[in-house]
């Protein structure tokens, strides 16, 4: 008999277990405008889009542009510091930054550095530092700007950076065999382990991934080893975005936010 229950609760445990864990996203704002251009909002509030090359930031009423026909396309921009933002150009190997209302505050060539870089990755840092990884030499350091100098801060490693965040204090990055890693501003490298296969992914912090697969949406919480599948969203998106516990779906027709409590 104590062997029938012990069976029991063993297949009841492995049923409820095997289930998905799941969080519901609750839609709280639905936008029609400017869909394709749309970047992201910092932490003031401001939005961000770029249209056929030209950058606007959204600033209440007021509206502001930046656009640098010579550098081409703008490969990427960070607005983790509102007060100094970022557009990096990779193909001119080159990083502009841009004050609160998108005037030009300095321009780096990287080519003209005396170490040579090849930048395939760039992001804001503290205290006035740009996060760099020298494709070159394989390399992620720090760019002081007023100094105009590099100081790597990892050994070369294998691999490429296929996808990364920054923030003020730490640089992480996913190679091309989804390993997830981290640096911090005085070389410590922290390894979180393995990415799931995915589609698109969104890194958040070092805690927690969302990616997609399959027009499917999953949170990777890499602290408990769990995997959450986000329910109640659009099952056909483009990409997402995720800041201050709202996720951002965009579809060909709408922008789409929701509130989702991460665990």
């Amino acid at each position: 008999m104590k062997n029938q229950i012990l069976t029991f609760f063993l297949l009841y445990y492995s049923l409820v277990f095997a289930q998905d864990i799941s969080i519901k996203a609750l839609p709280i704002v639905v936008d029609t405008t400017n869909i394709a251009s749309f970047k992201g909002s910092d932490k003031l509030g401001n939005s961000y889009y770029l249209k056929n090359n030209v950058l606007t930031k959204i600033q209440g009423a007021t509206t502001f542009e930046y656009k640098n026909i010579a550098l081409g396309k703008l490969s990427r921009i960070d607005f983790e510091n509102p007060l100094k933002i970022v557009v990096f150009y990779e193909s001119f190997n080159t990083v502009v930054t841009l004050d609160n209302q998108l005037n030009e505050s300095e321009k780096i060539n990287f080519s003209e550095n005396t170490m040579p870089i090849v930048a395939s990755a760039v992001g804001m840092a503290s205290q006035n530092q740009l996060w760099i990884y020298n494709s070159l030499t394989q390399q992620i350091g720090l760019f002081a700007i007023l100094q105009n100098k590099f100081t790597p801060l990892t050994q070369s490693f294998r691999g490429n950076v296929k996808n990364y965040f920054s923030n003020f204090n730490y640089f992480y990055w996913l190679d091309d065999q989804n390993n997830w890693r981290s640096c911090d501003v005085f070389g410590k490298i922290t390894n979180y382990g393995k990415v799931a296969d995915f589609d698109s992914l969104d890194i958040l912090n070092a805690q927690y991934v969302l990616y997609s697969k399959d027009n499917s949406l999953y949170l990777h919480d890499f602290k408990s080893k769990k995997t959450y599948v986000i329910e109640n969203v659009k099952k056909t998106f483009n990409r997402f975005s995720f800041k201050d516990q709202i996720l951002t779906i965009f579809t060909n027709q709408e922008i789409t936010n929701y509130k989702i409590k991460i665990p």
